[in-house]
């Protein structure tokens, strides 16, 4: 079994920076990706980005791309993803998640492990 525990959510202005991190533990940690979504109130969650854990290959979801950045600490089992130029739009509930076997990394079903989340706000 693995658990993922995410942190550094928190309230911030339009403008400002966050790191989130999520840390795994249990079981070596060998999952193919983590993946990071959100989920706002009232909306479906969605993906925003992943990285996979061997060779750090990342994807983002349009909507990030260019502001967020996504990487891991395999040494320390660590998954981190750096928010920057936050908009309130980016107001979530902001999950990690790990994917065991390669698959689509934007779809939430390829995922086996999630966190409780963290949240996020961001003031305009």
């Amino acid at each position: 079994q693995v658990r993922l525990v995410e942190s550094g959510g928190g309230l911030v202005q339009a403008g400002d920076s966050l790191r989130l991190s999520c840390a795994a533990s249990g079981r070596t940690f060998s999952s193919y990706a983590m993946g990071w979504f959100r989920q706002a109130p009232g909306k479906e969650r969605e993906f925003v980005a992943s990285v996979s854990w061997s060779f750090g290959r990342t994807d983002y979801s349009s909507s990030v791309k260019g502001r967020f950045t996504i990487s891991r600490d395999k040494a320390n089992n660590t998954g981190y993803l750096q928010m920057n130029s936050l908009k309130s739009e980016d107001t979530a509930v902001y999950y990690c998640a790990a994917q065991e076997v390669a698959g689509p990394v934007g779809r939430i079903s390829e995922y086996n492990y999630w966190g409780q989340g963290t949240q996020v706000t961001v003031s305009s």
